[in-house]
């Protein structure tokens, strides 16, 4: 039984969500210890994301195609709701609760594509992703105190995150459009959307709010930088569960998460201690079977049919 290699786009693809990803997770947190608010912040990503794509309709680098927002709205609303209700759970829960109900996506999604879409995984890719969810739950093993409105606001944004992810690749197989195509329409709904969920919870006009504050302390060049590279993030999300799955794109995230902890504890000198060592070597294992059984499954052939 052969390994068949990813096409050379889908590796590209997966490339720039990580180098992006891990760069736009670095730049937030310069933001947000200067005290800028996150969702205002996934505001200005999506405003900037929906310019850019503009940009590139210009440019003819893709050509939009029409749309009913009916079909679009549900996917805006849906990254909404992962916004919110994230932000909610972490401020409801403890970080290690948040980051333990984070890990959870990965099953929902499981368990969403087999009821709702009649998909099944093979045993050895189940046991791959059980092995990454026990390395990414004891990576960032913490406090995981919690309270009925705090598992409330957890379970929905568990929920949202994982129907977002699989209707990123649904409604570009259903409506027949690209990643630019369906992105172009979902950036600028979601920017609006963001508008009013900013005023009801971060509204700027409001005593301490971000027009309060002097321009010299808002990091203008953190936020701006953020900003551009929010463009290949939210871009390259599309373009990766649309080449893979969402399962898949789940994989890559905790691979990054993984990055992101061993990336703090020598840039920043965050603490890792050796059960969160464990954690991520552990997730790695993980990550390596179920990509080398995604890859095997890709090379087996399909027996031809007796007449």
């Amino acid at each position: 039984m052969g390994v068949a290699c990813p096409p050379a786009s889908t590796l590209f693809f997966m490339v720039l969500n990580y180098a992006s990803s891990i760069s736009i997770v670095f730049l937030n947190k310069i933001a947000y210890r200067a005290g800028f608010p996150s969702i205002t912040l996934t505001l200005i990503h999506f405003a900037v994301t929906a310019l850019g794509l503009k940009l590139c309709s210009l440019a003819g680098i893709f050509q939009p195609k029409q749309l009913r927002i009916s079909d679009v709205l549900p996917l805006a609303l849906a990254f909404c709701g992962f916004v919110v209700f994230t932000n909610l759970s972490l401020t409801y829960n403890t970080v290690g609760f948040y980051q333990l109900a984070k890990v959870m996506t990965t099953p929902v999604i499981v368990f969403v594509q087999f009821v709702f879409y009649k998909q099944t995984f093979a045993l050895r890719i189940l046991l791959s992703l059980l092995i990454v969810c026990i390395g990414v739950a004891q990576a960032t093993n913490a406090d995981v105190t919690t309270s009925t409105l705090g598992m409330f606001f957890a379970t929905c944004g568990v929920l949202v995150t994982a129907f977002y992810q699989i209707w990123v690749k649904t409604k570009q197989t259903d409506l027949d459009v690209n990643a630019f195509q369906l992105l172009y329409y979902q950036a600028p709904l979601s920017a609006l959307v963001l508008v009013v969920v900013v005023l009801v919870f971060e509204n700027p006009w409001a005593e301490g709010g971000l027009a309060s504050q002097a321009l010299v302390d808002i990091p203008v060049i953190p936020v701006l930088m953020s900003a551009v590279v929010s463009f290949a993030v939210n871009l390259s999300i599309f373009l990766v569960i649309k080449s893979t799955s969402a399962i898949t794109y789940n994989v890559l995230g905790h691979f990054k998460l993984c990055t992101v902890l061993a990336g703090g504890f020598v840039l920043f000198h965050d603490p890792i201690n050796a059960m969160q060592g464990m954690g991520i070597t552990i997730t790695l294992f993980g990550i390596f079977f179920y990509s080398f059984f995604k890859l095997t499954e890709q090379q087996t052939p399909v027996l031809p049919t007796k007449q």
